[in-house]
């Protein structure tokens, strides 16, 4: 084993660590936050990040362009789903929250 294989191996599991740290703690935003906002914030940016850094723990662990292919359109993938379901999780939010609002109109009489 080489050099450099030692230090791919340590730089994956360091990235594998940190991401499974990052899913963690979306993991506890999303119990801990009240709001629907709030959770939403706390559900996407760690956690996208975090399957970002196993994805590259995945590649680093075994280098080669066979694996990149399928990991970075994984990826690409996580970070679109994601922002468009992040997008419509907030419309429905606001839209309910509208909906929600007590306020009386004011008699047309």
């Amino acid at each position: 084993m080489s050099r450099l294989d030692v230090w791919l191996d340590i730089a994956a599991a360091a990235c594998l660590l940190l991401g499974a740290a990052l899913a963690l703690s979306a993991g506890a935003g999303l119990v801990r936050f009240r709001t629907t906002l709030d959770r939403m914030h706390a559900g996407t940016k760690p956690q996208v990040l975090g399957v970002l850094l196993v994805l590259l723990a995945m590649w680093l662990h075994r280098p080669t362009w066979a694996n990149a292919g399928p990991l970075l359109l994984a990826g690409i993938s996580q970070v679109i789903t994601v922002s468009v379901a992040a997008y419509m999780v907030a419309r429905g939010a606001y839209s309910r929250e509208r909906a929600d609002d007590d306020t009386e109109l004011p008699s047309e009489d």
